[in-house]
């Protein structure tokens, strides 16, 4: 099986149909996109993020598409604590019935900045966003991952986490953890095959992530969030069955 799906893949249209799948950051940028598509392939989406009307714009934009009626949860991962992600596992439980797919596109980034220039607060809510929220969401939610037939975690990941270089400060050091954990957890579970975990990097996008580490460059120069989406629906779609553990 290819490491990622041929640049001319494309997934069939009810490839997702009656999966269930939660997708932090869902109000904008690569989360808005990816929930847009996993939607059209059939998916159930909760959409996760701190701002309601952000969120309630991706909801809108799935039913106006003819979408399974999506859900939305609000909560702010950097103040969001061990109950905060218990609670949400026993509300995805109790409202869907279990869960087969999780996508962590939720992200706090500020600029690149010297180590020496950390601002204390910024340090704590990057790890808290960047790396405690996923790892706390993935542990709650992983047992109704576990219950599905064919399940898959997917972290969004960065080059800046992959190699290191000046000035990534906290965000890159957060996304070097993130590539690890995911390293150790799909290794835990190597002995079940019908769940998988993988960290994606989609590269320069539109968001306003880049624009705050780029603010120079023209959005032009970038390619939308939209244009990686086959590639998230690839990752939480049956036809990655059998990858796990990879830096894709």
């Amino acid at each position: 099986m290819p490491a990622l799906p041929p640049d001319d893949y494309h997934p069939p249209k009810d490839m997702l149909a009656g999966r269930r799948i939660l997708i932090t950051g869902a109000g904008d940028g690569l989360g808005r996109a990816a929930a847009l598509a996993c939607a059209a392939h059939g998916a159930t989406v909760i959409l996760l993020g701190r701002t309601v009307r952000k969120l309630e714009s991706t909801y809108d934009a799935i039913e106006q598409a003819g979408g399974p009626t999506p859900a939305i949860y609000p909560l702010h991962l950097s103040g969001a604590s061990w109950k905060d992600y218990g609670d949400l596992a026993d509300t995805v439980e109790r409202e869907f019935g279990g869960l087969d797919g999780l996508l962590h596109c939720a992200v706090h980034f500020k600029a690149f900045t010297p180590m020496t220039d950390i601002d204390p607060k910024d340090w704590i809510e990057s790890l808290q966003v960047n790396l405690t929220a996923p790892f706390a969401l993935t542990r709650h939610l992983l047992p109704l991952l576990d219950a599905a037939a064919d399940a898959s975690v997917v972290f969004v990941s960065d080059r800046h986490g992959r190699i290191a270089h000046a000035y990534d400060n906290v965000y890159g050091i957060a996304k070097a953890a993130i590539e690890q954990m995911m390293k150790i957890w799909a290794a835990e579970l190597d002995g079940k095959p019908h769940l998988r975990l993988n960290s994606f990097d989609p590269g320069p996008m539109r968001s306003g992530v880049r624009l705050r580490g780029y603010p120079g460059e023209s959005i032009t120069q970038v390619q939308p969030p939209e244009s990686v989406a086959p590639k998230l629906l690839w990752l939480l779609g049956p036809d990655s069955r059998g990858v796990s553990g990879q830096a894709l």
